[in-house]
């Protein structure tokens, strides 16, 4: 309270008034974001942008495919009981003894006996037997359990191999103390590797295989080991006869055609890591749909066991700048001679004299800055923003007469690097349904970490953009 000092009157004292300059500043920057707020909220077109990279794109080139082999299978002319001495796997020439056929089962019992006395087995035969068990738990995957079957067996008809390898010495005696039985030696009468399955796969042809053959659901597998009595007529064994093999996979389309020009691909087999070469022949079998036939001259004895196999298809890989597909469109631009194009005004940029009347009837000319997108060998590609069908074109120096008519379209996205959409021609190299990779260092196109309108559809051309 102020006592008036010349009628006593007591007035209210006046507070000065103090602007608080942060409170102030504050205020300023949240009204600036309530407007940015509404107007983002008030704008139908919301525009993203994508900061181009280099890159490839990573292709799913993982099958699993039918092998096909020249395979024979051996029927047994016998009844009786069966005993093995040849390994699974193993290169077997024309007239080695594979198997024999006891019809009264006493072969059976005296090899057990002679095993039974002399169970030693060499240093080099018991390395063998643990190359083979270390090679298979390096490779094996949980998911292919069924493996351990195909490696149990094996492992069988390598032990047999080695617990019988003298029955060839032994074999008169044998006979003897057969009392005159008949024992069936089963000799090959041809040179290939021995296997001790079959599948009913073995007289297939890539020509018969249907789609529904390359699945697994249903696939059967018969193990000829584990049977102990034959009948006459029963398979005892088959014989792979050829290194060249054949693996079939279904493709799409698209795959189909790129393989079909290339001819010729590299190969790695999933079970080992091994590479190597295939020739490449497509099939379209109509409604079962494309099939690639990769025909190999190699490692057909690593694979002779297995009728499906994985298999990576190590195709070229195009490596360049990588866009989004939504990023991508197409535009009309109109083709213009070059001699047509010239520098010009205060700027010193490109662009065309363009025919104009004057107010009086008079005709002269104006120069119209375009920006010049692409090039042929004889014309340029101008846009369309500034030029109409109909245009009369001067050739400078010269009253040579061009009129605007002819357009063609480029593929392209929009950079948005000085803050409007600007047109840039792209090169497709390779896509698929998310990510396209397109060629770096091209004259009109684009560079890395250039910013592009993420989705092509939301912009037009040379529409101001607010990053």
């Amino acid at each position: 309270m102020q006592q008036d000092s010349q009628n006593g009157k007591i007035r209210p004292y006046r507070k000065p008034l103090n602007i608080n300059l942060g409170m102030f500043v504050f205020g300023i920057i949240f009204v600036y974001v309530l407007i940015c707020v509404a107007m983002y909220f008030l704008n139908d077109k919301h525009i993203e942008w994508y900061t181009v990279q280099n890159g490839s794109l990573s292709q799913d080139n993982v099958y699993t495919g039918l092998a096909l082999r020249e395979e024979n299978v051996v029927y047994s002319s016998y009844s009786g009981y069966i005993n093995y001495y040849a390994r699974e796997g193993e290169r077997m020439g024309s007239g080695q003894l594979v198997c024999t056929v006891d019809e009264s089962g006493q072969l059976k019992e005296i090899l057990s006996e002679e095993n039974a006395d002399n169970t030693a087995i060499s240093d080099s035969s018991l390395m063998e037997l643990r190359a083979g068990i270390s090679n298979f738990c390096s490779t094996f995957q949980p998911s292919d359990f069924a493996d351990v079957y195909d490696f149990k067996y094996e492992l069988e008809g390598t032990v047999l191999q080695l617990a019988n390898v003298n029955v060839l010495e032994n074999l008169s005696a044998i006979n003897a103390a057969t009392n005159g039985q008949t024992v069936g030696l089963c000799r090959t009468d041809r040179s290939g590797i021995v296997v001790y399955s079959v599948d009913g796969y073995e007289d297939k042809t890539a020509d018969s295989i249907t789609a529904a053959d390359l699945s697994q659901e249903n696939y059967q597998k018969q193990q000829l080991l584990t049977n102990d009595l034959v009948a006459a007529s029963d398979p005892l064994y088959k014989l792979s006869t050829s290194e060249n093999w054949s693996i079939l996979i279904a493709v799409d389309r698209q795959t189909a055609e790129q393989l079909e020009e290339e001819e010729v691909v590299k190969v790695r087999f999933l079970k080992n890591q091994y590479e190597s070469w295939a020739n490449v022949t497509i099939l379209d079998k109509g409604e079962e749909g494309l099939f690639a036939k990769l025909d190999f001259t190699n490692s057909m004895i690593t694979f002779v066991t297995d009728r499906f196999i994985s298999l990576e298809l190590l195709t070229d890989t195009e490596n360049g700048l990588k866009v989004p597909v939504s990023s991508i469109t197409n535009k009309e631009f109109f083709l213009v001679p070059k001699d047509f194009v010239a520098k010009g005004g205060n700027s010193g940029e490109n662009g065309v004299l363009r025919q104009v009347a004057g107010e009086n009837g008079e005709l002269t000319t104006e120069f119209i800055a375009t920006q010049i997108y692409e090039e042929t060998e004889d014309d340029y590609y101008l846009d369309n923003y500034t030029l109409r069908v109909g245009d009369h074109l001067i050739k400078p120096d010269s009253d040579e007469e061009y009129t605007v008519s002819r357009s063609a379209s480029l593929v392209g996205v929009y950079n948005i690097n000085k803050g409007y959409a600007d047109f840039k021609e792209v090169e497709i190299l390779q896509e698929n349904e998310e990510y396209a990779i397109i060629r770096s260092n091209t004259t009109y196109g684009l560079s890395v970490y250039d910013h592009i309108v993420l989705d092509a559809r939301t912009v037009d051309v040379n529409e101001m953009v607010f990053e």
